[in-house]
């Protein structure tokens, strides 16, 4: 195993995913209303177009899908309003991630793998723009150079929980199951990457989808529990 796949949200990144949603709901409609659109429609195509990139078949990218059906609700001219979402990422959209406290093991355990020779990919489910990622990512003390790739929805053509989405991943670096030990907090999303045979651990701090569901089935503790766990990893030569 030389590979380590972690989820951003809820997993590196401490919150609640259903505030977090909230939050981010209420401050993009809002952006909107402006230029004419009102919060609820905006807010409804927004749903369709997330809905239309959780189904994708591959065919086209996350971002073409997604504003394909963005501007099937809209209107063709609702195109334009890209730069007021770019915008709104890298000005707006921090105020949610000041309420955020980053989790200090998250940096010690991405640091540790690094230095141990790990690549690390982060796996967040792709359907935001590569500006908001970026920006989550500083939420969480961390930097985009720590990861060889992060999955955005311009560079990727399925999401999560479809297992294309990592073996998208996988033909993209030659990696194998085998290589990988993908590390999430959703029980649906993250863990159906043991189908594929990867390694895994479910984080349980922030854990979602987890009503009903046997937690037996996979290796899981908390952050301090997957801290452990890293950091018995032996180095790569």
């Amino acid at each position: 195993m030389n590979t380590v796949l972690f989820d951003l949200d809820g997993t590196l990144l401490p919150m609640d995913q259903t505030k977090f949603v909230e939050s981010y709901l209420h401050e993009l409609g809002e952006k909107f209303v402006p230029y004419g659109y009102k919060s609820d429609d905006v807010l409804k195509a927004i749903w369709e177009g997330t809905k239309a990139m959780i189904f994708n078949d591959g065919a086209v990218t996350n971002e073409n899908k997604f504003w394909t059906s963005f501007c099937s609700i809209l209107g063709e001219k609702a195109a334009e309003l890209e730069p007021v979402f770019d915008h709104f990422y890298k000005n707006d959209f921090n105020r949610i991630g000041d309420a955020i406290t980053p989790n200090p093991l998250a940096r010690e355990c991405v640091d540790s793998l690094l230095k141990k020779g790990y690549s690390l990919i982060l796996s967040t489910n792709p359907l935001f723009p590569r500006v908001a990622t970026h920006a989550r990512v500083g939420w969480a003390g961390l930097t985009t150079g720590c990861f060889e790739h992060i999955t955005t929805y311009e560079n990727s053509s399925y999401s999560k929980p479809n297992l294309d989405y990592y073996k998208e991943i996988m033909n993209k670096f030659g990696k194998t199951p085998q290589d990988c030990l993908m590390v999430g907090n959703d029980v649906v999303e993250d863990m159906c990457a043991a189908e594929l045979g990867m390694a895994h651990f479910l984080v349980t701090d922030h854990l979602a989808h987890g009503e009903g569901a046997d937690l037996s089935k996979f290796r899981h503790g908390n952050f301090n529990d997957l801290a452990a766990v890293l950091d018995a990893l032996p180095a790569l030569k």
